[in-house]
């Protein structure tokens, strides 16, 4: 299903990236389904950690808040379902880091995942070649696995990750931490070129992506642009009553 969105979408898909419970609790359902109004091919919502190590200051924060709000792995579950009950629609993929899927149980973090709405996972922190058990039971509950490459992995991750996904491949556009920054594609573009060698799954290329350009620039060499910093800092910055406004417009802004 996350595949066949992204490659029946005839623009560059955009998958916009919001911490589960951020800004609150309250309306998030409802920004989960401005995001869906926005044109938002997918959804990547994020179980907050309280040691994202992949995440510069701007997620960091909204994962801090979502921890005094009262998140946690199953309350991430749990907003899908009440998410999908409320209408929402397109495909929807967690992002987490190994703790939180360990600490949940594999087996059961993937069976509930399924079972509420989920359609893939993201883990940060699990090297593709250690992802044997998680690969295993996402298969088992029909969730797609969508591994991380980096613009230094090495050519046997490259193929390695590229030979296992089952939803697209995500592909990180610079070196360090997540956050709003002025991107070179040179790198980026000849890492999609190289897992496009390996598989017919569609690439997504996040980290720095903050504005119409960049999605145009994307568009040019892969499939699909994540937005995350970008988006939480828009939200950061509007009043409270207007956040979900400012949200939709500014996801409707970045569609190509």
């Amino acid at each position: 299903m996350i595949s066949e969105a992204i490659t029946s979408n005839n623009k560059t898909s955009v998958i916009p990236f919001i911490t589960c419970g951020y800004p609150n609790v309250e309306n998030f359902i409802e920004l989960l389904i401005s995001l869906q109004n926005s044109g938002s091919t997918i959804i990547e919502i994020g179980i907050p950690n309280s040691d994202p190590l992949a995440e510069g200051a701007t997620i960091q924060y909204s994962s801090m808040i979502a921890l005094k709000n009262g998140i946690n792995t199953k309350k991430c579950i749990d907003t899908v379902k009440k998410a999908r009950e409320k209408g929402l629609k397109i495909p929807v993929v967690l992002m987490g880091y190994y703790n939180n899927v360990i600490a949940y149980d594999i087996e059961k973090f993937c069976k509930e995942s399924k079972d509420a709405g989920v359609d893939g996972l993201i883990v940060a922190d699990l090297p593709v070649f250690e992802s044997k058990s998680l690969i295993d039971q996402t298969k088992k509950s029909e969730l797609s696995y969508i591994p991380l490459l980096s613009v230094n992995s090495s050519k046997s991750v490259i193929e390695e990750a590229s030979r296992l996904s089952t939803g697209f491949v995500y592909c990180i556009s610079v070196l360090g931490l997540t956050g709003e920054r002025k991107v070179v594609f040179d790198s980026v573009k000849h890492l999609v070129n190289s897992v496009k060698s390996h598989t017919n799954k569609p690439v997504a290329v996040g980290f720095g992506v903050s504005n119409r350009s960049d999605v145009l620039e994307i568009g040019k060499f892969a499939d699909a642009a994540i937005v995350g910093s970008a988006l939480i800092n828009k939200i950061r910055d509007s009043k409270n009553d207007n956040m979900i406004d400012v949200a939709e417009k500014f996801i409707s802004s970045l569609i190509i």
